[in-house]
């Protein structure tokens, strides 16, 4: 046994137990701790946010490219709208150019047609009337020179005094007298007073007897207008240039110098 085992020892006695109350305090104080430490564990969440942010980054990134492209196919598909409208256009505005040339040319060509119409008629009828004249003068000439009374003697005399009898009556479109006649049925019926039966219509009369030149015509001779064969009028010639014949409605049965209307041809049936 030591020998200081029943020597009390030189260090001061524990004290038994601390303040309770003191013990309480530091208890509490360290929860407290505890419990900021924990309601600030969110808040350091939070300010790590921005490494959440970063992670969504390429959705945002991918997003901008997707409307950025379709923004741009947007606008090519507008470019290449306003290009076929410009063609379109383009093409109307063209074929419209096109149908203009088309209707003035049309138009150029119409006039020129119509002019060279114009400038035919024209020739044909100075043609007309250089035949007419020569037919008046060579008409002129030979009735000048022929005698009143050629071969037929007392038959064509018989027949230009009926005729001359007959001027003034009436014209009526299928008359054959006495009173009124039409330009064949005054020539018919002058025929047969000389025992002569002719046809009944100028076309007929136009061919029934030898056709003679209008340079050599002698008094008795079937004058007619129009085609042999298909004359529309027919007078008689009764020599010095004139004859006789039912003209129209209006002017009737007259004597009229062959320069009044020139004959196309004439038949001698004496």
């Amino acid at each position: 046994m030591s020998q200081t085992a029943h020597i009390r020892s030189h260090r001061k006695p524990r004290r038994a137990s601390r303040n309770p109350l003191l013990r309480t305090g530091v208890a509490g104080g360290v929860l407290s701790t505890l419990a900021v430490t924990a309601a600030a564990a969110p808040s350091s969440a939070q300010e790590k946010q921005p490494a959440a942010d970063t992670v969504e980054m390429p959705t945002i990134t991918s997003d901008l490219a997707a409307g950025t492209q379709q923004a741009v196919d947007a606008t090519q598909a507008i470019a290449v709208r306003y290009e076929a409208e410009a063609a379109r256009t383009q093409a109307a505005e063209k074929a419209i150019d096109q149908a203009a040339e088309r209707a003035k040319a049309e138009k150029e060509a119409k006039r020129k047609a119509a002019e060279a119409a114009a400038r035919e008629r024209a020739e044909r009828a100075a043609r007309e009337r250089a035949t007419r004249d020569a037919q008046r003068t060579t008409l002129t000439t030979t009735a000048t020179a022929e005698t009143p009374a050629p071969t037929g003697g007392g038959n064509v005399a018989t027949l230009i005094g009926f005729l001359r009898a007959q001027v003034g009556k009436s014209y009526v479109m299928g008359a054959t007298g006495p009173s009124a006649y039409d330009c064949s049925g005054l020539t018919q019926a002058a025929f047969r007073q000389i025992g002569i039966s002719l046809p009944r219509t100028s076309q007929s009369q136009s061919t029934a007897g030898t056709q003679v030149s209008l340079s050599n015509l002698q008094p008795g001779d079937i004058l007619y207008w129009g085609g042999a064969g298909s004359a529309y009028h027919v007078g008689v010639y009764i020599g010095n240039g004139r004859f006789v014949g039912a003209q129209n409605p209006s002017t009737g049965v007259v004597e009229r110098s062959l320069d009044y209307d020139p004959p196309t041809g004439a038949v001698r049936v004496l």
